[in-house]
């Protein structure tokens, strides 16, 4: 695993502020423990999100989204429903996550590719199917001496790490992780240079993807690139109560 350097007491203030911050999110009217269901609609059904809130509990809030249809790669519509008095909310005790450990923050290179690629990954619920999500460019780090090539997808603009790690499949409770993988946004404060630039890869806040906290996302999964072969004791490791 990496070396242990001296402590930085702000760094361990400021991940502390946003472990406090995750919780905030992850309990939030339209957070992920809000999410109550998720409705896939017909390509005839014009039921709009005002419709389908009509006569539900005033907690209950409904917004829309799309994606794109599997087999006909059409946009495909679908309503989400929050509760923000839903029993996940209000089952909670927090976040089981590994102590701050400055070893985890590691440097890499992120060199952007003309056009970017579209690489496939296999979503939780799809049943074996992937998607395609669009990287932009190549993230090269290494961690405890290996080499990694990582794909690091787009999302709105930030680069997000879905990876995997020994830790998902621990026997040990102390140092198990959520099983389908955890996610880590990458940090770049280049201004979005044209050429190679560095990124931090900060794993003390990696964290438990939307599907740990309720089965009415899809997230993606780690594709065989972002498999990492050291265990990553750093980050969150499973929601409270563990129902997953």
């Amino acid at each position: 695993m990496p070396e242990n350097p001296t402590p930085d007491v702000s760094a361990e203030a400021a991940h502390a502020q946003w472990k406090a911050d995750r919780l905030a999110a992850v309990t939030s009217p339209q957070g992920n423990l809000a999410l109550i269901e998720t409705r896939w609609l017909r390509p005839d059904d014009t039921t709009t999100a005002a419709q389908a809130a009509e006569g539900l509990a005033p907690t209950v809030v409904v917004t829309e989204l799309t994606r794109r249809h599997l087999d006909t790669g059409e946009p495909e519509r679908g309503l989400r429903f929050w509760d923000s008095a839903s029993p996940a909310i209000r089952e909670f005790e927090g976040i089981e996550t590994f102590d701050y450990d400055p070893a985890w923050r590691i440097t890499g290179t992120f060199t952007p590719l003309d056009g970017g690629r579209a690489v496939p990954y296999e979503h939780l619920r799809d049943n074996g199917f992937t998607r395609e999500l669009p990287v932009p460019g190549d993230l090269a780090v290494t961690i405890d001496g290996t080499d990694y090539d990582l794909d690091a997808f787009d999302d709105g603009g930030t680069l997000l790490l879905v990876f995997g790690d020994p830790t998902n499949r621990s026997e040990d409770p102390s140092q198990r992780t959520y099983g389908p993988g955890r996610f880590l946004f990458v940090q770049d404060d280049s201004g979005r240079a044209s050429g190679p630039r560095e990124v931090v890869l900060d794993f003390n806040r990696a964290f438990v993807p939307p599907c740990g906290f309720s089965d009415q996302y899809n997230c993606p999964l780690p594709p065989l690139a972002n498999r990492i072969a050291t265990p990553v004791t750093a980050g969150e490791r499973i929601p409270l109560p563990d129902t997953h």
